[in-house]
C-alpha cells in the first residue's frame, strides 16, 4: 500500500463519528455534504504538548485535516516573530458534532455563532437550516476575510461580520441558538438578551481552576439561562477573556509531606466544584509518568507546586494547598460527583454554578 493510500480519508471521518454516536442521520448528511478540508487553510500546525508543530507536505496536511485532532491555523494573533502561541483553530470535528447536537436545531431555527474562525462550523449551519438563518461574527478582520473566502467557494453565504462576539450584534433581533466557538471566562448577560426565551446557548467556559467545560443554557422568561454542564472542552479563549496562567508567586517556599494525589485535582467534576468553593484560585498543570505536576496561585500570593509521588511547596501568605484538601473531602462527602451532575445559573447579576438542582449553588468557602 503507498503512502498516500494510508492516508486518512473525510468520509471515513464522518463515518467514525457516526460510529460514536456524535452524529444523528441528519447531521451526518451535512458532514458529509461539507467536507473539513475546504476550510483549512495550506499553512496550519499540529498542536502538541507545548508548542506547535508546522505541518509540511500536501499528505501530513490531509492526514491531519482528515483526523479528529483541533489543527492550528493561526499564531500569536497573526503577528510575526511571537512565541509561537496558538491563537485561532478549526476545532476537533468530534467536538463540533458534540457542540451542534447540544444545540437543538431544527428547520426555521436562527442561528448566531461566535466566533466564526475558519467558517466551518458556519457552512454546517448552512448547510443545515440554510444560509439566511445562520449569522456569524469574527473579531480578527483577516481572519474574518479568509473564512467568508472559504463558505463562498463552498457555496455558503450567511450574514457575516466583523466586531466583538461579546457586545450584541447591532440590529439582530433575537435568534433561536446561540453557539460560541471560542471559550468564555463568563457568560455575558447581553449574549443571553440575544436568544430569545425558549432558546438554548451552547459555550466553552473555562475559569481559574478548570481548563475548560462545555455548558448548555436555555434562556427562561426572566431572562435568565440555566442549564447543565456536559463534559469537558477546551478551547482558544475569546481575546477579551483572555487572562494570565497564574499569579505572581514571592518568598521562600515551605516544604510539606505528599498528601492529595494532585492528579486528582485534573478530574472535572471535582475541578467544577473546587472552582465554585475556592474563585481565584488559578490551577494549570502537565502530565508527568507518575502522574501530574500542579501549580496553583492566588492574588493575595499565596501558592503551591506538587506532584505525583512527591512532596508539597507552599509559598505566601496561608496554606493554600491545605485549603484545597479541605475542599476535596467536601467534593468526596457530597459523593464526588462527576461534571454532568454539575450546572450554571446566569443572570444580570453574574453567574453560578450548582450541584445537581440550579437551587443547590455551591458557594464561596469563607475565610
Amino acid at each position: 500500500m503507498s503512502t498516500a493510500e494510508q492516508v486518512p480519508t473525510y468520509p471515513a471521518l464522518v463515518q467514525a463519528l457516526a460510529d460514536r454516536g456524535l452524529l444523528d442521520a441528519r447531521w451526518r448528511r451535512v458532514f458529509e455534504a461539507v467536507p473539513r478540508s475546504g476550510f483549512v487553510p495550506a499553512e496550519v500546525w499540529r498542536q502538541l504538548p507545548n508548542r506547535c508543530e508546522p505541518v509540511v507536505g500536501r499528505e501530513s496536511w490531509l492526514a491531519l485535516v482528515n483526523s479528529d485532532e483541533p489543527v492550528v491555523t493561526q499564531l500569536d494573533d497573526g503577528v510575526e516573530g511571537g512565541p509561537g502561541v496558538a491563537t485561532s483553530s478549526n476545532s476537533m470535528p468530534s467536538m463540533v458534532a458534540r457542540m451542534l447536537g447540544l444545540l437543538q436545531v431544527a428547520d426555521g431555527h436562527g442561528v448566531l455563532e461566535i466566533g466564526t474562525g475558519t467558517g466551518y462550523v458556519a457552512g454546517l449551519l448552512c448547510e443545515r437550516l440554510g444560509d439566511e438563518q445562520v449569522h456569524s461574527v469574527e473579531l480578527d478582520a483577516v481572519v474574518a476575510r479568509q473564512s467568508a473566502e472559504a463558505l463562498a467557494q463552498a457555496g455558503y453565504r450567511p450574514r457575516l461580520r466583523v466586531g466583538d462576539g461579546e457586545q450584541p450584534w447591532p440590529g439582530l433581533g433575537p435568534v433561536d441558538r446561540l453557539i460560541a466557538t471560542c471559550a468564555l471566562r463568563h457568560v455575558p448577560y447581553g449574549l443571553l438578551r440575544q436568544v430569545r426565551p425558549g432558546g438554548i446557548l451552547v459555550a466553552p467556559l473555562v475559569r481559574e481552576f478548570w481548563s475548560g467545560a462545555l455548558v448548555q443554557l436555555r434562556i427562561q422568561g426572566d431572562g435568565t439561562a440555566v442549564g447543565p454542564f456536559c463534559g469537558g472542552a477546551t478551547f482558544m479563549p475569546m481575546r477579551s477573556h483572555r487572562a494570565p496562567d497564574l499569579h505572581d508567586v514571592r518568598g521562600k517556599g515551605r516544604a510539606r509531606a505528599a498528601g492529595l494525589d494532585p492528579a486528582q485535582l485534573l478530574d472535572l467534576g471535582f475541578a467544577l466544584y473546587a472552582g465554585a468553593r475556592l474563585p481565584g484560585v488559578r490551577l494549570i498543570h502537565q502530565n508527568t509518568p507518575e502522574g501530574a505536576q500542579v501549580w496553583v496561585t492566588r492574588e493575595d500570593g499565596a501558592a503551591a507546586t506538587a506532584a505525583t509521588g512527591d512532596g508539597v511547596w507552599q509559598y505566601g501568605p496561608g496554606l493554600l494547598w491545605e485549603e484545597i484538601e479541605q475542599v476535596w473531602w467536601e467534593y468526596e462527602t457530597v459523593g464526588r460527583p462527576d461534571a454532568e451532575q454539575f450546572g450554571l445559573t446566569v443572570t444580570d447579576r453574574g453567574q453560578h454554578v450548582w450541584l445537581r438542582d440550579p437551587h443547590e449553588v455551591i458557594r464561596p468557602a469563607r475565610g
